[in-house]
């Protein structure tokens, strides 16, 4: 038994739609420029590569919480993705054998501080602050792959029952077998990793009071609420 000199944090885990089973989350990997809309509307243009960032295990929230208002932000945004979860881990994963390492799908939430983003992005730093925060990736429940893989559907976001954003998952850049594939080049993948897939149009601001509501078809709807600073 390992002798810690305090007690190791509790290891960070979501919802499984329809289990009492939890699933351990090793690492948050997140896709920017997914969506050729989304891309336009932050200043760029055509299929670029996949930028590929992090966020840590714990930023994960679940449903219905409310997420406080991050400090050192006062343009906080939404980002409504597609999130896969990895069951089967591995390195240089090939795309036709991708589908393979899926453990489910869920909605998930890339929430940004955009003013540290925008700010990093002009002096070409790296994007920790703005994207890796506490509380930065609200998760609905996982649904299992058993209940079939998803390549295309309604994705959407309303905020206080105004719709902000609106596409369809098949309208991704890179696919969800080309994403893990690329990414197992660049890092082994294990089991308990989250991709979150990019964003479509129409990300846009928060603040405290704003009521969120996003979803998938076929997967359970994300809710929350946003605190107070």
């Amino acid at each position: 038994m390992t002798d810690f000199a305090f007690p190791p944090a509790v290891t960070a885990s979501a919802a499984i739609s329809g289990s009492s089973q939890r699933f351990p989350v090793h690492r948050i990997y997140c896709v920017g420029r997914n969506y050729a809309e989304h891309i336009r509307e932050m200043g760029g243009d055509g299929r670029e590569p996949p930028v590929f960032f992090t966020k840590p295990a714990d930023a994960v929230v679940a449903n219905d919480a409310v997420i406080p208002y991050p400090s050192r932000t006062s343009n906080l945004h939404h980002e409504i993705e597609l999130v896969v979860a990895i069951g089967r881990g591995g390195r240089d994963i090939q795309k036709d054998r991708a589908l393979d390492h899926v453990f489910g799908y869920a909605v998930g939430n890339d929430l940004t501080r955009r003013d540290l983003q925008q700010a990093s992005k002009q002096k070409g730093q790296p994007w920790d602050t703005s994207k890796a925060f506490d509380w930065s990736a609200p998760l609905a429940p996982i649904r299992p792959v058993s209940r079939g893989h998803l390549s295309k559907g309604k994705i959407w976001l309303s905020v206080n029952g105004q719709l902000r954003q609106s596409a369809d998952v098949a309208e991704m850049i890179w696919t969800v077998p080309e994403v893990i594939a690329e990414l197992s080049t660049l890092f082994e993948l294990e089991p308990g990793d989250l991709i979150f897939t990019g964003t479509p149009a129409g990300v846009g601001a928060l603040k405290p009071g704003d009521r969120l509501e996003g979803g998938i078809e076929g997967l359970d709807g994300l809710r929350n609420t946003i605190g107070e600073r």
